[in-house]
């Protein structure tokens, strides 16, 4: 899994950042994922830290544990609050089942790697 991790954080980075810059060009929904100007902001930050963090392994994976244990609490709180992230933004049923998903992928891959190489 060593080689995946600087990979995946790449192109989580990339997709991030499309779908930030891609949620100020719809109005309200992108795909069946609510968006907003503050969590189009939210992804576009995300993904540029994610594409910063990919040129070193140990970046990469410390990204993905931090990352992942951020999402994991976004999720938590989007079910448990009705999808209101602590009043900076609102999230639907399904981003906080991707939340929830990429909170896992995220912990799996770097938590499953190794601590450096």
């Amino acid at each position: 899994m060593t080689p995946f991790v600087k990979l995946f954080t790449k192109i989580l980075g990339i997709v991030l950042l499309v779908i930030g810059i891609a949620g100020f060009f719809v109005d309200g929904t992108l795909l069946v994922f609510e968006v907003s100007a503050v969590h189009n902001l939210v992804h576009i930050v995300s993904g540029l830290v994610a594409l910063f963090a990919s040129a070193s392994y140990g970046h990469s994976r410390l990204f993905l544990i931090i990352f992942g244990l951020i999402y994991g609490i976004v999720a938590v709180l989007g079910f448990a609050m009705d999808g209101d992230i602590v009043g900076l933004f609102h999230a639907n049923l399904e981003d906080n089942y991707l939340h929830a998903a990429i909170a896992v992928l995220c912990l799996a891959v770097g938590f499953g790697s190794k601590k450096s190489v």
